[in-house]
């Protein structure tokens, strides 16, 4: 499916008529006529009725991410990404409420690479329900908007990234 711009009108067999008013990396925001605004990955083929031009094209950066996305599920390949300078070295203490219990002492970089971990498997899950092919359409969108929903959860560990485009993105 051709990328659409803010002002398209599609239709979606389960929430009727609507118009793309924002554009994430994954996922549309659409406002349907009856049931309001709701995210749809960008894979859901909705039947089009006016497509406007994107006001950008997809950067080298996604293209990337999209040829990262492949090899990891083709390839079971983890991506390296590396811990913010600042925390390189550093140790996590997790201190409990009672002065009686000891506190427990993880280096950063161990907690870091499980983060990573945790987000690389996301990814993964989010390409199989995608791929698959016994699951309805909706029911793939449904479990889009969750798995997106959870990268927001995720957004607090984004201060151990160096860079930003190694993100947890949601909405």
């Amino acid at each position: 499916m051709e990328l659409l711009g803010v002002g398209s009108r599609v239709v979606h067999p389960s929430f009727g008529a609507g118009v793309v008013v924002r554009m994430h990396k994954r996922v549309y925001e659409v406002c349907f006529m009856e049931s309001g605004i709701k995210m749809v990955s960008k894979d859901f083929n909705m039947q089009v009725t006016e497509r406007l031009e994107p006001e950008y094209k997809e950067s080298f950066s996604e293209a990337e991410d999209a040829l990262m996305r492949i090899l990891r599920q083709w390839g079971d390949m983890t991506e390296v990404v590396p811990l913010g300078d600042k925390w390189v070295g550093g140790v996590l203490v997790l201190k409990p409420g009672s002065d009686t219990l000891k506190e427990k002492e993880i280096p950063i970089d161990v907690f870091f690479h499980k983060i990573v971990m945790l987000r690389d498997r996301l990814r993964v899950m989010e390409q199989r329900i995608n791929s698959h092919e016994k699951l309805t359409d909706e029911d793939k969108v449904n479990m889009q908007q969750y798995i997106t929903r959870i990268y927001g959860s995720l957004t607090t560990f984004n201060v151990l990234f160096k860079h930003k485009t190694d993100y947890f993105e949601g909405v």
